[in-house]
């Protein structure tokens, strides 16, 4: 939620919204009134106080574990995002600011418009609905991770400064973090506000609990597996995760981007809550 919102003026009509009592009748259609008999107004591309464009990785990886698939209270990564992109762009519509998603996992596999129309939201919500269906692992179709690519992709494409949300595990190969920092730079460099909402499984993705028995580890992105004694390997794994996680953290300060960490055992409530009142008490 922002303050002191800006209405401009241009001559690229966007979108017809019904009329409020009370406001300026300037920009009232008559032509629309006489067909319709209901007061709508007129709103130019100019017009909308703020422009938000919402990645989600959708990679195979963002669906651990799925048998969190579509649980609020306790979800996995990929039921985060998309609970956490409905919350955002809930707020945006109150306010009649404009949004646009964009899904992606080794290529950008969906991307919307940004429009501040409440059919573009049901648009919206219907795609992030998908996203909740209930899904076999077995049978899950293998998508990798380009988060850089997308994101260099998406600087380019967009001309006026927008707050961007990503929502991703960042899940890269040693060899991407450089493209990934560098693809974050460009971001800042074209002005935009970054919000990174960094999600994964504490527990077991970051510390490797798993216990003293040997299991088999697959590759939700390849297909790669490997038999191993979790704890022989525990040490080093969790001391390669940290330096990846810290590096992160540390790239995202430097560039003034918001970085939130989301450890999904903690329920969206207890990640998303304090987040915006942290956030409304700074604006």
């Amino acid at each position: 939620m922002h303050k002191s919102p800006f209405h401009g003026f241009s001559v690229e009509f966007a979108e017809h919204r019904l009329y409020n009592t009370g406001e300026s009748t300037k920009n009232i259609d008559w032509k629309l009134y006489a067909r319709t008999d209901k007061l709508f107004v007129k709103r130019y591309e100019e017009e909308t106080n703020l422009r938000c464009q919402l990645l989600i990785d959708q990679s195979t990886s963002m669906f651990f574990p799925v048998e969190r698939q579509g649980n609020f209270e306790s979800p996995n990564k990929i039921t985060f995002a998309v609970y956490a992109a409905a919350l955002i762009v809930e707020l945006l519509v109150r306010q009649r600011d404009a949004f646009g998603l964009t899904l992606f996992s080794d290529h950008v596999d969906l991307q919307t418009e940004v429009r501040s129309s409440t059919l573009h939201q049901r648009y919206v919500y219907s795609i992030l609905e998908q996203l909740l269906k209930p899904v076999v692992p077995d049978k899950m179709e293998k998508r990798g991770t380009s988060i850089a690519d997308t994101i260099h992709l998406l600087a380019e494409r967009m001309h006026r400064r927008s707050l961007v949300v990503i929502i991703t595990d960042a899940f890269v190969r040693p060899d991407q973090q450089e493209p990934l920092f560098d693809a974050l730079r460009h971001l800042r460099h074209c002005k935009h506000e970054v919000l990174l909402f960094h999600t994964y499984d504490r527990d077991k993705e970051l510390q490797l609990n798993y216990g003293n028995k040997p299991y088999y580890f697959i590759d939700m992105e390849g297909d790669r597996k490997v038999k191993v004694f979790p704890n022989e390997i525990a040490e080093r794994y969790r001391q390669q995760m940290e330096q990846q996680t810290a590096a992160l953290k540390q790239h995202a300060t430097q560039y003034r981007i918001d970085y939130i960490p989301v450890d999904i055992n903690n329920g969206f409530e207890q990640v998303m809550l304090p987040y915006l009142l942290k956030r409304s008490r700074h604006y």
